[in-house]
């Protein structure tokens, strides 16, 4: 797996890096060497983030920790990541037809959990901008709200993040 690790507003130790590396090694085994993951790690006053997002083949398993300490968010974060990993083993096994993968860490010892679509929800998708579509967003009190761009006419998604602002997906055909 390749291994990216950047800091936003903090230089980080080379021993910060080492153990970062050395926590996402675990995943070497369930991982081919073309994965590419990337740790960020944000310091604002007294609040150190640490993202991981890890990228295979189209699927991307992401999580994020924010607490005080630094290496307490890298392994909250690692303990999230090897929850979602293994609770998604079978589904990723079914539909990427992977090879079966023996996980026996102790974060790794939830049941599968089986989804279940409850509601199916048809509605008319609007031509508009994305400001546009974040008024509509904030109107109805949703969290994301799915639009056709004015521009591109393609399907977009605006979203509200966790700290206030707002994201907007763009579908793209090249991955």
């Amino acid at each position: 797996m390749k291994i990216t690790i950047v800091g936003r507003k903090v230089n980080l130790r080379d021993n910060f890096k080492e153990l970062a590396e050395k926590k996402l090694s675990k995943f070497d085994r369930i991982f081919d060497e073309d994965a590419e993951a990337t740790v960020t790690v944000t310091v604002e006053r007294n609040r150190q983030t640490v993202e991981i997002t890890i990228k295979q083949r189209g699927m991307i398993y992401r999580a994020e920790e924010t607490t005080q300490e630094m290496n307490e968010a890298l392994d909250h974060v690692v303990a999230a990541l090897g929850k979602q990993i293994r609770r998604n083993k079978t589904k990723l096994e079914r539909t990427k037809k992977m090879q079966p993968v023996e996980l026996t860490d102790t974060y790794y010892d939830e049941p599968d959990e089986e989804y279940q679509l409850v509601r199916t929800k048809r509605f008319f998708v609007k031509v508009m901008t994305p400001e546009e579509a974040i008024l509509q967003m904030n109107l109805l009190g949703h969290e994301f709200f799915m639009f056709r761009d004015d521009v591109s006419g393609e399907i977009n998604v605006v979203y509200r993040r966790k700290d206030g602002d707002y994201g907007l997906l763009v579908p793209d055909i090249k991955a």
